[in-house]
């Protein structure tokens, strides 16, 4: 594999985007090795969800799209961020029992934590911003498999 890796795509800030950037990692992170029937897969698709989220329902039409950048530095460390254009970073609010959302810094900051990452918020020199996780990367060891007649 390559030392270095990027892909990027950029979405309407529309509900349907949500689906469609946590099918783009899925598709990306294949393509580099990692299969999408693993745990980490599944929390990384989680993680995105959760980012493409915030970034369409919490912008408040101020960011008409928002883009997803994947990064793999020497098979050591996967970098995700989502960039918008609204300048108002994500806050952490009360988890009030009856209270139907405002956890999805949470459960991202839980997540990455789980896998040995760490999240970060950055402003953009567009005035925009860019959440972003960092995680270790980590593709399971296939089994090798012998293809050739078998010995009695």
């Amino acid at each position: 594999m390559a030392d270095h890796q990027e892909a990027s795509v950029t979405l309407p800030s529309d509900p349907a985007s949500v689906s469609a950037a946590r099918r783009y990692v899925a598709t990306v992170l294949a393509e580099w090795g990692l299969p999408s029937d693993t745990d980490i897969a599944d929390t990384v698709r989680l993680i995105v969800s959760e980012l493409a989220t915030n970034a369409v329902q919490h912008t408040f039409g101020q960011s008409p799209t928002f883009t997803v950048d994947l990064v793999l530095d020497r098979d050591e460390h996967l970098r995700i961020g989502v960039t918008d254009s609204h300048p108002r970073f994500p806050k952490r609010l009360p988890a009030a029992v009856q209270q139907d959302n405002g956890r999805g810094m949470v459960i991202i900051r839980w997540l990455t934590a789980e896998c040995g990452g760490r999240l970060s918020v950055g402003p953009t020199r567009e005035g925009g911003k860019t959440v972003a996780i960092e995680l270790p990367w980590a593709v399971p060891v296939q089994p090798v498999r012998a293809g050739g007649p078998q010995e009695p």
